[in-house]
């Protein structure tokens, strides 16, 4: 009996210490089909100009900061036009002398007109003879084209003044729609240059409209044959920890973009469902996106963590407390979850602590900490 007992308290000291692992209770949930951008993508504004006068010259007035809000046809920027501004004012005053011309010459002909009536009406009685009543209508005639032509030389004038305001505002930036300013290029008294074909110069100032945003990201050409407009998408950004929004996919460019010879991406855009939760947003931050290709809810589900290469699984056998291996049958399946087809049932308890040193089948464990399947997000 003592002999028996002293081999018990050595094997009791002797036996295997049960290895801790993390397990994940089997149970039933919702599975996403998902893909992510390969890059962050960006928050892009749906109207953004970078503006530059159509003529160079010396700045001479500046009417924005950067970070300033305009309103659209505000004013922003005027290049030095003194020349610009003496040929629109001499424009004006021929403008104004032929329409004084016009006045005198057509008032001449309205009395040459009425001197032919009543040169008319005296040959009628006899008192005058036909050649007289026949220059006084050439007369008539002759003053009355005069008239014409003094209009059209009106039409002229204008048509000369209209194009030096053309010229006047070459040299003058306007917003086209209200926004902020981003990035003014000049300051007072330096030379603003317009950016000819084929050479990229910097605009002189760079107008966002922050009222429609959106967010660009560039997509495994891989994955993009599967992403389509309407489909929805998550929205989660560097500088916002924390904050997902929605939104929906809104164009998928036709063509794909070689960066780098081993990254070939297409071009997707995200637009928000709720508009207003993006006006948080600044222009330029950083984006990642998650497109949703697919859902299944309430199936069987296994974290993604705990399957092994070749489709297998650890269990913890409640009864005997040793690790077993299962191989199981998968469905749709993202980073986080993967659909159980065959192999378990709800209420299996599987390792994911697969890294952990001595994790394998056969040895004793215990759970370190069981935790239930999410709920259905």
């Amino acid at each position: 009996m003592l002999l028996a007992l002293t081999a018990s308290g050595i094997w009791w000291k002797t036996r295997p210490e049960p290895i801790a692992v993390t397990v994940h209770t089997v149970a039933l949930g919702a599975v996403e089909a998902t893909v992510s951008n390969t890059r962050a993508g960006s928050v892009e504004a749906c109207r953004r100009t970078r503006l530059s006068t159509l003529a160079g010259g010396r700045i001479v007035w500046l009417g924005v900061k950067e970070g300033d809000h305009v309103t659209a046809g505000q004013p922003l920027l005027r290049l030095w036009n003194d020349d610009q501004a003496a040929q629109t004012t001499l424009a004006s005053t021929q403008v104004e002398l032929a329409r004084r011309r016009m006045d005198e010459v057509c008032s001449q002909a309205g009395n040459a007109e009425r001197e032919a009536k009543r040169q008319t009406r005296l040959r009628e009685q006899g008192f005058v003879s036909e050649s007289k009543e026949e220059a006084a209508r050439t007369e008539a005639e002759a003053r009355n084209k005069a008239c014409i032509t003094a209009r059209a030389d009106i039409t002229q004038a204008e048509a000369k003044l209209a194009v030096t305001r053309v010229e006047h505002g070459r040299t003058t930036l306007v917003a086209p729609f209200a926004g902020i300013v981003a990035k003014i290029v000049g300051e007072l008294g330096e030379y603003s240059t317009p950016s000819p074909p084929g050479i990229s110069t910097p605009p002189a100032i760079d107008l966002i409209d922050t009222r429609c945003l959106y967010v660009k990201a560039p997509m495994d050409e891989i994955d993009a044959p599967r992403i389509r407009p309407g489909q929805p998408a998550r929205l989660s950004f560097d500088a916002l920890p924390g904050i997902t929004l929605k939104g929906r996919v809104r164009r998928v460019a036709p063509y794909v973009l070689a960066v780098e010879k081993q990254s070939r991406t297409v071009e997707i855009e995200i637009g928000f469902d709720a508009p207003a939760d993006a006006q948080k947003l600044l222009v330029g931050y950083s984006a990642d996106v998650e497109i949703l290709l697919d859902r299944r809810d309430a199936v069987l589900r296994v974290p993604a963590s705990a399957i092994q290469e070749g489709r297998r699984v650890l269990l913890l056998n409640p009864q005997t407390n040793r690790l077993e291996t299962r191989e199981i049958r998968t469905g749709m399946a993202n980073w986080e979850y993967a659909e159980v087809i065959a192999g378990l049932k709800a209420g299996d308890q599987v390792v994911t602590s697969l890294d952990r040193d001595g994790v394998k089948a056969g040895i004793l464990a215990r759970a370190s900490a069981a935790a239930p399947g999410k709920p259905s997000p």
